[in-house]
């Protein structure tokens, strides 16, 4: 399963206009230990830390790529490639698992053609198994952004993705 967007759908790497994250890098730029709030910054306005970006701030910041790309990788709340307008969660944990997680996370892989970790070509969806969601009473569970839908069956799925795929994409 691929989770690489169709060329035409994004911009190439050297396309992306990077005066939003040059605007980041002057906001935290004489603040000590400024890397983190920089990559989130950068995160925040792309959707995701992109590669010319990197080299940005390695730039302006006087650090080493590799130092930036140690940061980006060690944390999970970073993403190197575009994510899906809407992330479909499903809890995995004991609780939701012994309820049956793994035909829900079946489902989902099937109807959205991805995998863990994975985007939706149109850039649509991106769906992550995770650990807990916090809610094991309404197991087993998903989410969809801050939308939490328990008690999750087949039909459901079928349900959630028709309700997205209604949505505009911004």
């Amino acid at each position: 399963m691929s989770n690489a967007p169709a060329a035409e759908e994004l911009q190439t790497e050297e396309e992306i206009d990077l005066t939003e994250a040059n605007e980041v890098i002057d906001k935290y730029l004489t603040l000590p230990g400024n890397l983190m709030p920089v990559l989130q910054g950068i995160q925040e306005a792309y959707g995701y830390v992109p590669k010319p970006a990197i080299a940005l701030v390695a730039e302006r910041l006087n650090a080493y790529p590799a130092q930036i790309y140690g940061v980006l990788t060690f944390y999970a709340q970073f993403h190197l490639k575009p994510r899906g307008r809407f992330i479909i969660r499903v809890c995995v944990g004991t609780a939701c698992h012994v309820q049956g997680a793994e035909r829900i996370t079946e489902t989902f892989f099937d109807r959205l053609k991805i995998g863990h970790a994975e985007t939706t070509a149109d850039l649509r969806y991106t769906f992550e198994k995770v650990a807990c969601l916090g809610a094991c009473g309404m197991a087993p569970l998903a989410m969809v952004n801050d939308d939490t839908f328990g008690k999750m069956t087949v039909q459901k799925v079928d349900e959630i993705i028709n309700t997205y795929n209604a949505r505009p994409m911004k």
